[in-house]
C-alpha cells in the first residue's frame, strides 16, 4: 500500500493541485489559495483504476467491509464507478436534491436497503458537509454506512465528524502530503 499511496499522492500533486494568487471560495464557504481538482487527477481509466485500487486496499486495512459504494454527486461519481468496477460491488449516487419527477428519489443506481453495507467516497473533503449529506440520505434507507474514504482531505474536520457517528474515516491524500495549509473545520454546510 505504501507504493500505491505514494503513486496516488504524486497523481494529485502533479495533476490535481495548483496554487492560485487570488483566493477563491470552496464548497464549504472557506477561502483558499490552494485548488485541488481531484477529478482531473483521475481523468483516465488507468489513473482511476490506480486510485480505486488504493481505496479498496485502504478499506481492507481499516477492516471496512462493503457491498455498495457511492456518495454525493458530482464529487463522488468517478471514484464511485471506479471502485465499483474494480471491486465488483454495487454503486449508487446521491442527488443534491430529490428528483422532481418519476420516483422522486434521492438515490440513483443501486437501490439500498437494510441488507447493504456502504462505503461512502468523495473526491475532496474540506469540512465533510457533502459526505455528511450523503451519509444522512443513505442512513435513511436502512443501509449501514461502514466507512468513509476520500481521495483528498483538505483539513482535519472529516475524521471527527464521522468518529462522532462511529464510522471509520480516512483519506488517501491529506493537506500535509500536498504541503498546504489546512482548512479549519467549520460547521458543515
Amino acid at each position: 500500500m505504501i507504493a500505491l499511496r505514494a503513486h496516488v499522492i504524486e497523481l494529485v500533486r502533479t495533476r490535481g493541485y495548483e496554487h492560485r494568487d487570488e483566493p477563491f471560495t470552496l464548497a464549504s464557504g472557506a477561502l483558499s489559495h490552494d485548488y485541488v481538482d481531484a477529478k482531473y487527477a483521475i481523468d483516465t481509466g488507468e489513473r482511476l483504476r490506480v486510485v480505486s485500487e488504493a481505496v479498496i486496499q485502504l478499506a481492507a486495512e481499516l477492516l471496512i467491509e462493503f457491498d455498495a459504494v457511492g456518495g454525493l454527486t458530482m464529487g463522488a461519481d468517478a471514484l464511485t464507478h471506479g471502485v465499483s468496477m474494480v471491486s465488483g460491488c454495487m454503486w449508487f449516487t446521491v442527488r443534491k436534491e430529490p428528483k422532481p419527477r418519476g420516483r422522486t428519489q434521492w438515490i440513483e443506481g443501486g437501490r439500498l436497503g437494510v441488507e447493504h453495507s456502504v462505503l461512502l467516497v468523495e473526491d475532496v473533503v474540506t469540512t465533510g458537509g457533502s459526505v455528511l449529506k450523503a451519509f444522512d440520505v443513505v442512513a435513511a434507507t436502512g443501509a449501514t454506512v461502514a466507512g468513509v474514504i476520500t481521495l483528498v482531505d483538505r483539513g482535519d474536520g472529516g475524521g471527527a465528524l464521522f468518529a462522532a457517528r462511529g464510522v471509520p474515516y480516512a483519506a488517501l491524500v491529506t493537506y500535509r502530503d500536498l504541503g498546504i495549509e489546512p482548512i479549519t473545520a467549520q460547521t458543515p454546510n
